[in-house]
């Protein structure tokens, strides 16, 4: 066995570079609720935690979407459709990867325990709300939006305001990107009978419910900062998310073309600033 193959081949499966968009926001929950750092225990419990979470997530889509994905010119050549990881190796992945996030949720505390099979089944449900409803954007976003609920969970185990603020600015700019990559696919939807907003409403449409969404997500995080009584460090990284978002839109009003570079560099970008800000703020 070709161990680099397998493992090239499962990082693409579940496109782990794309951990760049939760990861940021647990650990930026992490830093406000220690009110600094917040040791390293739980900085491997809560890298350990994001990455099994979304690896599970990830592998639940792409097992359950190989009919569709089969039909795709953009997604026909992953390697659930390929024959590079077989159905019975995403099974167990999947697998491995729950077990994991529950083992990990019990030794953080007795809240992420209980939370943890909850937090799977949400995980779980993007792909199955695709199939019936436009609102899978939003599944999406309340998946990525739990990073920063599980992150305050991990160092307080509680629930507070304005974890709840941050996380919903989270969900409003998960589901604002996703709605703009998912231009890529509208026809294909169309043609395919999945619920996607692009498909119901059109592009143009689409690019003004995106644009909401992303104000919404900026309000969101300007309450986050409000609510966590954060100074100076923070209202700029707010400032940093709406002049990045601003710029994601002008890439993709201007050319279609550029929606990858939209997706994957500003998005990026966001959320590692935004991280640094609060780390500046909090130390």
């Amino acid at each position: 066995m070709n161990v680099k193959k397998v493992v090239n081949d499962f990082s693409e499966l579940v496109m782990f570079k794309h951990s760049v968009f939760s990861l940021p926001f647990i650990f930026i929950a992490m830093l406000v609720a220690a009110k600094g750092w917040f040791g390293w225990k739980l900085l491997f419990l809560g890298t350990l935690a994001a990455v099994s979470a979304r690896n599970f997530a990830m592998g639940v889509n792409r097992y359950l979407d190989r009919d569709i994905d089969i039909l795709n010119p953009r997604t026909k050549n992953r390697p659930s459709v390929d024959g590079r990881v077989s159905n019975m190796q995403m099974i167990a992945f999947i697998v491995i990867n729950a077990v994991l996030f529950v083992i990990v949720a019990y030794f953080v505390n007795a809240l992420a325990f209980k939370l943890a099979l909850p937090i799977l089944m949400v995980l779980g449900a993007y792909t199955l709300f695709k199939r019936f409803s436009a609102a899978a954007h939003l599944i999406l976003g309340i998946s990525l939006g739990l990073a920063p609920i599980a992150g305050v969970v991990a160092v307080s185990g509680e629930i507070t305001l304005w974890s709840v603020y941050l996380a919903t600015g989270v969900m409003f700019w998960v589901a604002g990107f996703d709605l703009l990559y998912s231009l890529q696919d509208i026809e294909f939807d169309k043609a395919n009978n999945l619920h996607s907003i692009p498909s119901r409403f059109g592009a143009t449409n689409t690019m003004h419910i995106a644009k909401i969404f992303h104000l919404l997500a900026v309000g969101f995080w300007a309450l986050f900062v409000t609510s966590a009584n954060l100074g100076v460090w923070a209202w700029l990284s707010v400032v940093f998310a709406a002049v990045m978002l601003s710029y994601e839109h002008y890439l993709v009003n201007k050319d279609f073309t550029k929606i990858d570079r939209a997706f994957f560099t500003v998005n990026g970008y966001l959320g590692f600033v935004f991280l640094f800000l609060i780390i500046i703020e909090v130390s």
